[in-house]
């Protein structure tokens, strides 16, 4: 099935939930973009893992729907219980991962296949899995003496960071870059690739559910090229 096949028109803005462990930036930029009339789209819901997460700030600024749900100490399979639950009663639509550290357990996965998209800071397959995020992504790309690095959106699947890929976008490596010059100059064109993502799900250009890994290669796209 391709990603066109069963893809039509939406009626109204695409309900999204955002989970987010950090700071939030991310979340900020895309609120602030449906704010602006820019992204079509609604936040329904913001999910927080961590109580002292910047995240829970850029929220209540925007006066944004919010569920604290710290995910320490409890059982996976309950923790994930209880955000599903939260996600069905806002009639979240499509769920994105902006700098979201928790591992979500399979049944999670499986009840929303399809309907979940992570921002990961690299150009996937490289610099993926478990214990591969913020920093650590970054050091790693100088550490291999990459020439460029980026940012990936792609399904959330079993296999972290392994679900296929929806769009990426690049950005080149300079001498004396460090890990902080790269998040600086990599976080807006990570907000620009997910918004680009959200928006052709809002637009019904990609359908939801999203098909698996045998979906076609040809809807695979690039969603903004190399960044100037």
């Amino acid at each position: 099935m391709s990603a066109r096949e069963g893809a039509g028109r939406r009626e109204g803005p695409l309900a999204i939930a955002i989970l987010a462990s950090g700071a939030g930036t991310t979340l900020a930029a895309l609120a602030d973009r449906i704010a602006a009339g820019t992204l079509p789209a609604r936040i329904a819901l913001a999910v927080v893992d961590r109580p002292g997460a910047g995240a829970l700030e850029q929220a209540r600024r925007r006066g944004l729907p919010l569920e604290l749900l710290p995910s320490r100490g409890i059982p996976p399979e309950i923790w994930a219980a209880r955000l599903s639950d939260a996600l069905t009663d806002r009639a979240v639509e499509l769920v994105v991962l902006a700098g979201f550290l928790t591992i979500l357990p399979p049944s999670w996965v499986e009840r929303w296949a399809g309907r979940a998209i992570n921002l990961h800071p690299a150009l996937l397959p490289r610099y993926g899995g478990p214990g591969m995020y913020g920093a650590r992504v970054h050091e790693a790309v100088l550490a291999a003496g990459d020439r460029e690095t980026g940012a990936t959106v792609h399904l959330v699947t079993t296999h972290v960071d392994g679900g296929p890929i929806l769009a990426q976008a690049r950005i080149d490596v300079v001498a004396g870059d460090t890990p902080e010059s790269l998040r600086a100059k990599l976080h807006p064109v990570e907000v620009e690739v997910l918004a680009s993502a959200i928006g052709r799900f809002a637009a019904g250009e990609w359908p939801l559910p999203y098909p698996g890994p045998e979906r076609s290669a040809s809807s695979r796209r690039d969603a903004s090229g190399r960044a100037a």
